[in-house]
């Protein structure tokens, strides 16, 4: 039996070889049989292959003994939502995000919202896969749950709905299941949408979404200018990652977004904690403390963030990467938060979003995250490590290696799955440094990278 598409945080795989419905109903067995769960939520995105594989999962977990809540077509946050809101002991989201549209995979939460990742479950999920299954005595039933009312109340609570404006936004699904959402909240807001790639379709007649792709945000980008829209927004599949396009078109670095996020959110709450992860983070740190608040930083990567969002209770932690997790929202990532939030600044503050972060890129310019194929990853950062480490005010290894000067810093990190790494360069309001310093690094990591290759 092929158990590939099990990951470090979720599964993924080409459908049918690598997933398929008779392995996701004995997911759904295991699943019960792992957790104890009696009461699971269960949702899919817009892939063709998904309402046939959430069904297998559902009759799975049912002959397992779970009753089994239906929520239907959706993104990854109202599993979280659910899970959490209702008080179930677990959910399963059917997506592959932003994989190719032949792929497909599964999201699992515990009570609480609570990631179920290789260190806290899924690994024994996986193993008892491979083993034999009999009915419980009493099968789970299985209902439907409309759940997007309760949903859309719980993202409007977020802002203050009295003091938004009329405003042009340029919105992007990318044809996977956002869409759903703006449609619902449209009636709630003042806002003219610009609706692009809107309607969901599996088989993405526009290319799988994934802003992160620069090919993938033309058509944002246009509508923006051709419509005069205060902001552009585009989504991932499941929609649990958000993009920002500024008044102009310009797609906005997720560092940037973090920091502003966490300045929104302070001023609401008061202060409080926020968590960040290492790659880049003078922006987060000087916003978050002129805020008052306090920066944490934690490992990248779900898990971690949301954990480590428990262990402090902090208010909102965000990624680099477009991801931003609240804690209202039961320390999960949301994609649709950060975008409410942002509208509701630009509304009470009537600047454009391009004033906002400019004075940010301006004072903490950065490479943006840089990869490189790296025969020795290992013996290449502690190289480098080696080279700089010794003249640095500090040295960390939080996550993989942060080097701090007074006037600049990087953060070089292996992939998990690739065999490259990842470089993040930031510098004091000097774009320059910013520049020479990066130049520098990659040429460092050439030359070591034949060095290391040739000893």
């Amino acid at each position: 039996m092929d158990l590939s598409c099990f990951k470090a945080y979720d599964l993924r795989g080409r459908v049918p070889e690598q997933l398929n419905p008779e392995l996701a109903e004995r997911i759904g067995r295991a699943y019960v049989d792992v957790t104890g769960a009696r009461r699971v939520i269960v949702g899919y995105d817009i892939r063709l292959s998904s309402p046939a594989i959430a069904e297998a999962l559902t009759a799975g977990l049912v002959a397992a003994g779970a009753d089994v809540y239906d929520i239907g077509l959706g993104g990854t946050e109202q599993v979280y939502f659910a899970t959490s809101h209702y008080g179930m002991d677990g959910g399963i989201m059917v997506t592959a995000s932003h994989n190719p549209k032949d792929h497909n995979g599964m999201k699992l939460v515990a009570s609480e919202s609570r990631p179920i990742s290789s260190d806290t479950g899924l690994n024994d999920i996986r193993d008892r896969v491979a083993g034999d299954f009999e009915d419980a005595a009493e099968r789970g039933k299985v209902q439907s749950l409309a759940v997007m009312a309760d949903y859309v109340a719980h993202l409007l609570g977020y802002i203050d709905t009295s003091s938004l404006a009329p405003m042009k936004i340029v919105v992007n699904a990318g044809n996977g299941g956002a869409g759903l959402v703006i449609d619902a909240l449209e009636a709630s807001l003042p806002f003219e949408f610009i609706k692009v790639h809107h309607q969901p379709d599996g088989a993405f007649p526009n290319g799988v979404p994934n802003p992160i792709l620069e090919d993938n945000r033309a058509a944002t980008a246009e509508a923006v200018i051709a419509h005069g829209a205060a902001m552009g927004i585009a989504w991932d599949g499941d929609y649990d990652r958000c993009f920002f396009f500024d008044e102009n078109g310009r797609f906005i670095e997720g560092y940037y977004i973090v920091g502003l996020l966490a300045d929104q959110f302070l001023r609401k709450t008061g202060g409080g904690k926020v968590i960040h992860d290492p790659r880049l983070t003078w922006n987060t740190l000087d916003l978050v403390a002129s805020a008052g608040g306090e920066a944490i930083e934690s490992k990248t990567g779900h898990a971690f963030i949301k954990q480590r969002m428990r262990d402090e209770d902090a208010v909102y932690g965000g990624e680099m990467s477009a991801h931003h997790y609240f804690r209202d929202f039961a320390y999960c990532d949301s994609g649709m938060i950060p975008w409410l939030l942002v509208a509701e600044r630009l509304c009470q503050s009537g600047q454009t979003l391009s004033s906002l972060i400019d004075a940010r890129i301006e004072a903490y310019p950065a490479s943006g995250e840089i990869n490189r194929t790296i025969d020795n990853p290992p013996a290449v950062i502690a190289a480098i490590e080696q080279q700089y480490g010794a003249d640095a005010l500090s040295v960390s290894h939080v996550d993989g290696l942060s080097v701090e000067f007074d006037r600049w810093r990087f953060n070089l990190r292996m992939s998990n799955t690739e065999p490259v790494v990842r470089l993040n360069v930031e510098a004091r309001a000097d774009r320059g440094l910013m520049q020479a310093k990066t130049d520098e690094l990659l040429a460092a990591m050439e030359r070591l990278n034949g060095e290391i290759g040739q000893a």
